[in-house]
């Protein structure tokens, strides 16, 4: 029995990051919102279980590395450690820091937020459980995210089978892991575990590791692996698997068909996530899902039953943070009577060591797609901040039209890619060509500079690289 109904212009379901950029829009915008969350944090999956503590826990990995390796510049480090303790409540610290925060500007926006769980009983009416109440609305957005994909044979048992939910808060480091998956999330959890000192092993069902990205920037990225004390293995699949007293046996079928064993304390499954919307009633509402379980919706976030909305990962398109937040910006201003613009370019991080980050067509999807392509190219070899850095692995790549010179993609493999990429999506939101992009002036010494020189390489501008 519900005791309270309350009247909004618009309810949220879900706290991550499509949902509370909606509310906190739409609460910009002069409507009414509610914000209902299961957790008792904000933030979702990427702040809480995801983006956030992944990056805290590769940070500090990668502070670890440039210590030990800290002799080549001249500094002489007589001991260091891991305190995995120590690690784990500092980590702890940042996301409960950003949670709250996320909580404040809600609130401080005139965001109703509410804690339970959701299911729309009809199209404007929203049941809470354990909140004793109805949200009334006139729209609805369901920003729900996505969880962990099962595989048979390998469910999720959360001691010796475990997801990237608990890989990120661990009780001690283990010694040896295996990971599943060789994707963008089992790449960074395995950089980062590897660089801590466990002994990780990746099977990868595809040709490579990081499956979809241009294989000449994962070059890069494999060549370090067993220095860094990954090994991978490729074209191979985890036929089956046991707990052991110590941990966990599996059986591995190799690229020649061959089958060998791997053992561990612990195996990680990351072999991607799938879109989670189960128990909202939307299928007794006529929304449906498709055959990979994402939510139809048109160029206004708007599904097919008028008044719900739905963004971020429940919808089709890259399963990445800052889609969900352009997303539910955008579901918001729809909501409010603005028609949002179109879609700008989506970029993506791979926080491996060295990073990976793209944006746009890489070489093989141009070609794939009928363009006659120019390539520009610098490594960052030839730069001078790299160099002064310690770390001058990998390139700058720039996939431009031939004909046109208008450039359709950016490949970057190197130090702070994740911080370079920004600056490439702008050029291809604005639809620049290889001599305006290459035109701006960068500070010097930086690693931006090499952006410029990458574009002007086809054009016989590039000065620092032959």
């Amino acid at each position: 029995m519900i005791g309270v109904r309350k009247k909004f212009d618009v309810v949220v379901i879900g706290g991550g990051t499509g949902g509370y950029s909606a509310a906190i829009r739409a609460a910009k915008l002069g409507r009414s919102v509610a914000l209902v969350e299961r957790d008792e944090a904000l933030g979702g999956t990427c702040l809480n279980r995801g983006c956030i503590p992944t990056k805290a826990l590769l940070h500090a990995a990668h502070l670890l590395n440039e210590v030990k390796g800290a002799s080549k510049l001249g500094l002489q480090v007589r001991e260091v450690s891991l305190d995995w303790e120590r690690l784990q409540v500092w980590k702890d610290s940042v996301v409960r820091r950003l949670a709250q925060g996320v909580k404040f500007l809600c609130e401080r926006n005139g965001v109703e937020i509410v804690h339970g769980e959701a299911r729309l009983v009809s199209a404007r009416i929203v049941r809470v459980e354990g909140a004793d109440l109805e949200l009334e609305a006139d729209a609805v957005v369901v920003a729900t995210g996505s969880v962990p994909v099962e595989i048979p044979g390998l469910a999720f048992d959360g001691e010796r089978v475990i997801s990237s939910t608990e890989a990120l808060s661990l009780p001690k480091r283990p010694e040896r892991i295996l990971i599943v998956g060789g994707g963008y999330i089992g790449m960074e959890l395995g950089t980062f575990f590897a660089s801590v000192g466990t002994e990780v092993v990746v099977v990868e069902l595809m040709d490579q590791v990081l499956p979809g990205i241009d294989p000449e920037l994962v070059s890069h990225v494999v060549r370090g692996l067993p220095q860094l004390g990954v090994e991978a293995h490729t074209k191979s699949r985890v036929m089956g698997l046991e707990r052991s007293q110590a941990g966990i046996v599996a059986r591995v079928q190799g690229p020649d068909g061959k089958g060998f064993t791997v053992e561990a304390e612990l195996a990680l499954v990351t072999v991607g996530r799938r879109p989670f919307a189960e128990g909202l009633g939307l299928e007794e509402l006529g929304v449906e899902r498709d055959e990979r379980g994402f939510i139809q919706v048109n160029e206004r976030f708007e599904t097919p039953v008028s008044g719900i909305y739905a963004v971020g990962d429940v919808v089709p398109g890259p399963m990445l943070a800052h889609k969900a937040h352009w997303e539910g910006k955008a579901a918001a201003e729809a909501i409010c009577g603005h028609e949002p613009g179109p879609r700008p370019p989506v970029p993506a991080v791979v926080f491996t060591s060295p990073e990976i980050a793209t944006v746009g067509l890489s070489e093989p999807e141009a070609r794939e797609r009928g363009y006659d392509v120019v390539i520009g190219k610098f490594p960052f070899t030839a730069s001078g901040r790299a160099l002064t850095l310690g770390d001058n692995r990998g390139l700058i790549k720039v996939v431009a039209e031939a004909g046109s010179k208008k450039i359709l993609g950016v490949g970057i493999v190197g130090p702070w890619a994740s911080e370079l990429i920004g600056e490439a999506s702008l050029a291809i939101l604005r639809d620049l060509t290889l001599e305006e992009f290459g035109a701006a002036i960068r500070p010097h010494p930086t690693l931006s500079e090499a952006l410029g020189e990458a574009a002007e390489a086809p054009l016989g501008g590039a000065i620092h690289v032959l």
